[in-house]
């Protein structure tokens, strides 16, 4: 009887092992052929090194097995061995959670900065703390939230260093007390920043000989002072905020500058502060904006241009301002004023020996004033200076009386770049020479940079030599 028991127990171990078995539990799941459960232990795959795994010999296709000379799973494709999760992984990618994750760009920068990979991408996880400089080298650094993946500066000293720019995009620079750019390029590289607070800074310190500097959204806490940018082929910022946790100057412009545009934000200037600081008279070689930008504080919200610019104003007319809390400074403000400033009761003579049209303006003495793209460039001339093609509104009047002309016929009339403006003509008569006509203009006139506007006198009927008598004259164009 224990004999035939014996042998139908053999045969029925077959059976009990295909189907699932189960460790750790009584019940494993219907689609396992092995179902382990455990709160105290895991499931160990074979440990070897890299040696041992490449010399097995003729591996099963999916064969699993830990490397511990690279720390790595490795499973057998049917092919070649291939990490798990590598093809998860996109190139020139580098997940930095701790400064020692770039312990191999410190050995780049030969241990006293941080060399980063060119056209890599290093992704910022959690707060990174940098005991040396950082060269971006055409990297791209980036986080996921800009709150919690932050650059701390601990070097001492200014963070982002060298002549190269690079990207970076949802972090925050703490620079703990220190400056966060010293950058001088050769005109090739570029710095774009997306998504970015700067924090705590001695200075945000100098970007110079760039290609294109690209700030979008960013956001200035508790700096000593700002960004100085000199050279730079195009600059864009947008979306700014420089807040009242600031002091110092926010942005000042120095030496060429090709292409430069600001727009939306707001800067808080206190007393002591400046905004903007032109005051190096930067030149724009194509063209400079300024756009939905609010200005607000006591301070100097613009330490303007000191040649170039117009009373009153801050910058040249390569640029275009239209924020609140500064002047707007466009072509469509464009506007001037001329007068004469002889004695009222006397005015100033001028002699009409002909029909011919000329210039009023005999011996009187004249001056300009409210002048913005205008330059009053004779004594009864105004210049206009702006860029863009426009039609001006003119208004002029003249108080004068003509003797040895009774019954004769005059016009005054407005003269573009000494062409009359023949729809200008203000028409008068003279009756006797005590007679003072009151003659006023209105017309409109089309300009481009360079033309100049004037205001003239034509005899129309009668001979010989009059004598013109100008009590008042002015002239305004807007």
């Amino acid at each position: 009887m224990r004999y035939f028991a014996y042998i139908l127990y053999i045969f029925l171990i077959p059976f009990t092992m295909g189907a699932q078995v189960g460790i750790g539990t009584t019940n494993p799941h219907p689609s396992s052929i092995i179902d382990m459960t455990s709160t105290e232990g895991g499931l160990l795959t074979p440990r070897m090194n890299t040696l041992d795994r490449v010399g097995i010999s003729s591996p099963a296709k999916g064969l699993l097995v830990f490397d511990t000379d690279l720390d790595q799973f490795y499973y057998f494709d049917g092919t070649v061995w291939t990490p798990i999760g590598a093809n998860d992984k996109r190139n020139n990618y580098k997940l930095v959670k701790d400064i020692s994750d770039l312990a191999d760009e410190l050995v780049a920068g030969g241990g006293s900065r941080y060399l980063m990979n060119a056209n890599y991408l290093y992704e910022i996880n959690g707060i990174i703390t940098f005991d040396f400089p950082i060269e971006m080298n055409s990297s791209y650094i980036e986080g996921v939230d800009v709150s919690e993946d932050v650059l701390y500066n601990n070097s001492g000293s200014t963070l982002f260093i060298g002549t190269t720019g690079g990207s970076m995009r949802n972090l925050t620079i703490n620079a703990n007390g220190n400056q966060i750019f010293n950058i001088t390029g050769s005109g090739a590289s570029n710095i774009i920043c997306n998504s970015m607070i700067y924090l705590g800074a001695s200075s945000i310190g100098s970007i110079s000989g760039m290609n294109v500097v690209y700030f979008n959204v960013s956001q200035y806490v508790g700096n000593t002072t700002g960004l100085s940018m000199s050279n730079i082929s195009t600059a864009f910022m947008q979306n700014v905020f420089w807040t009242a946790s600031n002091t110092g100057t926010f942005l000042t412009l120095t030496g060429s500058i090709t292409n430069f545009q600001a727009a939306n934000g707001r800067i808080v200037v206190d007393s002591g502060e400046t905004g903007v600081n032109v005051s190096g008279n930067p030149t724009i070689v194509n063209s400079a904006a300024i756009s939905a930008i609010s200005f607000i504080g006591a301070g100097d919200r613009v330490n303007g241009y000191t040649s170039g610019s117009y009373t009153g104003f801050n910058f040249t007319n390569a640029w275009n301002v239209r924020c609140q809390g500064i002047p707007e400074e466009t072509d469509n403000e464009a506007a001037g004023n001329f007068y004469n400033t002889n004695t009222l009761s006397t005015g100033f003579t001028q002699s009409i020996t002909n029909g011919t049209a000329q210039e009023i303006q005999g011996n009187g003495t004249f001056a300009a004033d409210k002048l913005f793209r205008f330059n009053a460039t004779g004594g009864n001339r105004l210049t206009y200076t702006g860029v863009d093609a426009r039609n001006f509104q003119v208004s002029a009047s003249v108080s004068l009386r003509v003797t040895n002309a009774d019954t004769n016929f005059y016009a005054v009339v407005l003269a573009k770049n000494g062409v009359l403006v023949t729809e200008s003509n203000a028409v008068v008569y003279i009756a006797n020479d005590a007679q003072i006509q009151n003659v006023s203009i209105n017309s409109v006139v089309s300009l481009v940079s360079g033309d100049f506007i004037e205001l003239y006198v034509q005899r129309l009927t009668g001979s010989g030599t009059d004598t013109l008598v100008v009590f008042s004259e002015n002239l305004s164009i807007k």
